[in-house]
């Protein structure tokens, strides 16, 4: 087996402007929700996590979430 790197000169297969679109707006989502995450992270690194009684049980955040889902699930014809 070698420990050459594959060459190079394969042509890469562009993507349609749309598809590029919709490619770029999910890396920006995702840096998004990663800048919100780091910063929920500093805040309890920062000041302790919050008191249990101002926080919202994971019981209650996974049945909304499912329902949400539920929601928007389409319905069989």
């Amino acid at each position: 087996m070698s420990a050459q790197p594959a060459p190079a000169a394969t042509a890469r297969h562009q993507l349609d402007p749309a598809a590029a679109d919709g490619l770029r707006a999910f890396a920006a989502k995702t840096r998004a929700d990663a800048d919100r995450f780091a910063a929920v992270l500093e805040d309890i690194a920062a000041n302790g996590l919050p008191p249990a009684e101002d926080c919202t049980p994971w019981e209650v955040l996974r049945e909304s979430h499912l329902t949400r889902l539920v929601a928007d699930r389409p319905t069989p014809a």
